[in-house]
């Protein structure tokens, strides 16, 4: 009897295995995973899903399907995908969760199923849209950022943050519904309505940002108003904290008008939801901004009659064809605001 050690046994011969066949949608047809983004985006703030209501047919269906994709990042980066395991940090459950995204979105931009309709919904999109791994990767940059709880130093370093969270998917936003990919000018004013976006939600959240522990004014800000870090919000502190706010105010009004320079160069109800957007969150950053100090002792908002007020203003501008701001010069350019080599 031989005393050598049987050999381990392939499962498979290696001639017979394959590779994973492409799939665009994973398998799921278009309806089903429309199915699956029209619930996810039925539970997207109001603003956001009235203003993919002003959208046409196709274009209303792509941007869900691009939502219920960011959406679910942002669950799993957040860890609410699930349980943390024993012994696990929420740190370390973030970078998982990153680490998770970016493989589940390569997959889906080369074709292959992701068992997830959310990520097999964005393949799709991105097929029918030719969106490329560098645009992905700038929005998952964003999470990235969290999941390290990054702090911002510099005005410039909010601003990055504001183009990974908000800028870029408003410039993939974009090229969903069609603007060209060299189309620079226009795309620049996309990502200046997501990063003021961005903006109004970070004037708004300061609060809510503290109770999670974190901050995104920049840590050159809160030196120069004498403010230590993590203390912003003690009462003591908020007349200061309101003059604050109303700088990253001031940083979402410039990027608003930069963004409605461009409107008249859309389609119609392009140009419409992209004029009541950017109402809707410049009228709540604005509130923010006029609250003063007592700005975070409730949640702002804007009323769901306001909204519906602003929408029909942006419906009267939209069909003037031209658009607010049509005029003004705009000096800087989206990829001011992207990561540079040593960030």
């Amino acid at each position: 009897m031989s005393s050598e050690p049987p050999r381990e046994r392939m499962l498979a011969p290696s001639r017979v295995l394959r590779e994973t066949p492409p799939q665009t949608g994973g398998g799921r047809t278009r309806e089903e995973l429309l199915d699956e983004a029209d619930a996810v985006m039925e539970r997207a703030p109001q603003s956001l899903r009235f203003a993919s209501r002003l959208l046409d047919k196709d274009n209303r269906e792509r941007a869900s399907l691009l939502y219920a994709w960011a959406r679910r990042c942002d669950d799993i980066a957040e860890g609410r995908d699930r349980s943390a395991r024993a012994g696990e940090n929420d740190s370390e459950r973030r970078s998982d969760g990153v680490k998770a995204i970016k493989v589940l979105t390569r997959r889906a931009l080369d074709g292959l199923p992701t068992a997830d309709p959310a990520f097999d919904g964005f393949g799709l999109v991105a097929r029918e849209r030719t969106i490329g791994e560098n645009l992905a990767g700038d929005v998952i940059s964003g999470f990235a950022l969290e999941a390290a709880d990054w702090v911002p130093r510099t005005e410039a370093d909010l601003l990055r943050y504001c183009y990974h969270m908000g800028g870029a998917p408003a410039v993939m936003l974009a090229r969903i519904m069609g603007a060209a990919r060299d189309d620079g000018d226009l795309l620049d004013r996309a990502c200046d309505l997501g990063m003021a976006c961005e903006l109004a939600n970070i004037a708004r959240d300061l609060s809510t940002d503290d109770a999670d522990e974190r901050c995104y004014i920049p840590l050159e800000w809160l030196a120069e108003a004498d403010l230590p870090p993590g203390e912003h919000l003690r009462p003591e502190h908020r007349e200061k904290l309101a003059l604050l706010a109303a700088r990253i105010v001031g940083l979402m009004e410039r990027h608003e008008a930069a963004a409605l320079s461009a409107v008249h160069r859309l389609p119609f109800r392009q140009r419409w939801a992209a004029i009541a957007i950017a109402r809707i969150y410049g009228a709540m950053g604005r509130k923010v901004r006029d609250a003063g100090p007592a700005a975070w002792s409730y949640r702002t908002v804007v009323t769901t009659g306001e909204k519906l007020r602003l929408i029909a203003g942006a419906l009267i501008a939209a069909l003037g064809g031209k658009g607010p701001g049509a005029d003004a010069p705009v000096g800087w350019t989206r990829h001011e605001f992207r990561p540079v080599p040593g960030w």
